[in-house]
């Protein structure tokens, strides 16, 4: 099956029938997290992948291989160096095809799916429903380690992928951009607490939570008629930018992944999200809805 057949987001089915394609690189992408004490953290989901993954797979450790780790930020895209020697070691290269998966909600499948993207490779899905519909379905399962030959990765960065401050700022100036929380109802209107300075959402931006775009049954995306309205409805559809983020950068993801799926080309991820902008009290944020 050539590359041109290759879709954004990939069925458990598809996937089941194209395990043995010899291009094709499969990547559980899971960490988990925790707050001790209200701080939140974030450790590698390695130790569920080798119990039991779908057959073929490998694990990227986002935390380890990925991110920045000079920045005060959590889990900050690396340098396209750094994320290219990684996807080289994994066997990623020309003339090979990515799926992505996780076992929560598929939020750091679409953060590596974005980083891809950032870094100009494009062969690369997203898999419907993740670790949740493939096991729950009774799809074949395996313990065995995975890996693949290394490959030359090369980055062909694209910076307007991912926001900063500065960016964000100057889009609210402008009037011109919509700027969209991905957060939860409650974390988005300030209610419930998260590991940030301040509480509620930048201002201006408007809502559409991640965890809404999912089946809550089988985790797999809603039809795409249903996440249309949902972004139209808060008015982020047509040819206006648009920049998603949530309180790290990673469910922020969700939304530009479905963006992107919806067909919407000006699209852009602000890595630091609320982490970064609720530190600084002359930002402006709001609360409630």
């Amino acid at each position: 099956m050539s590359s041109t057949d290759f879709g954004t987001l990939v069925e458990t089915a598809w996937l089941e029938a194209h395990l043995a394609d010899a291009d094709l690189r499969i990547f559980d992408c899971t960490m988990n997290y925790s707050a001790p004490g209200g701080k939140l953290q974030f450790d590698s989901g390695r130790e569920a992948w080798a119990t039991a993954h779908i057959p073929g797979s490998d694990f990227i450790d986002i935390l380890k291989e990925l991110s920045d780790h000079d920045s005060p930020l959590t889990l900050q895209m690396a340098e396209a160096s750094q994320c290219a020697a990684a996807m080289s070691r994994h066997g990623v290269g020309e003339g090979t095809r990515v799926v992505l998966y996780d076992a929560a909600m598929t939020v750091w499948a679409t953060r590596v799916w974005w980083m891809l993207r950032t870094m100009g490779f494009d062969t690369a899905a997203v898999l419907n429903g993740g670790w949740h519909k493939w096991s729950t379905e009774g799809r074949p399962v395996s313990t065995d380690a995975s890996t693949y030959p290394p490959a030359q990765f090369v980055a062909r960065p694209r910076p307007a992928l991912m926001a900063d401050q500065q960016v964000v700022k100057a889009a609210i100036a402008d009037g011109k951009s919509c700027v969209v929380s991905a957060l939860p109802p409650e974390l988005y209107a300030g209610s419930d607490a998260m590991d940030i300075t301040r509480r509620g959402h930048i201002a201006s931006s408007v809502n559409v939570p991640f965890n809404e775009l999912f089946d809550p049954e089988t985790q797999a995306f809603l039809p795409v008629d249903q996440l249309r309205e949902k972004f139209k409805s808060a008015g982020a559809t047509g040819a206006k930018p648009v920049i998603t983020y949530c309180g790290t950068g990673i469910a922020a993801t969700s939304d530009a992944f479905v963006l992107t799926l919806l067909g919407h080309e000006q699209v852009a991820v602000y890595d630091g999200s609320l982490e970064d902008w609720s530190a600084y009290p002359n930002l402006p944020m709001q609360t409630g809805h």
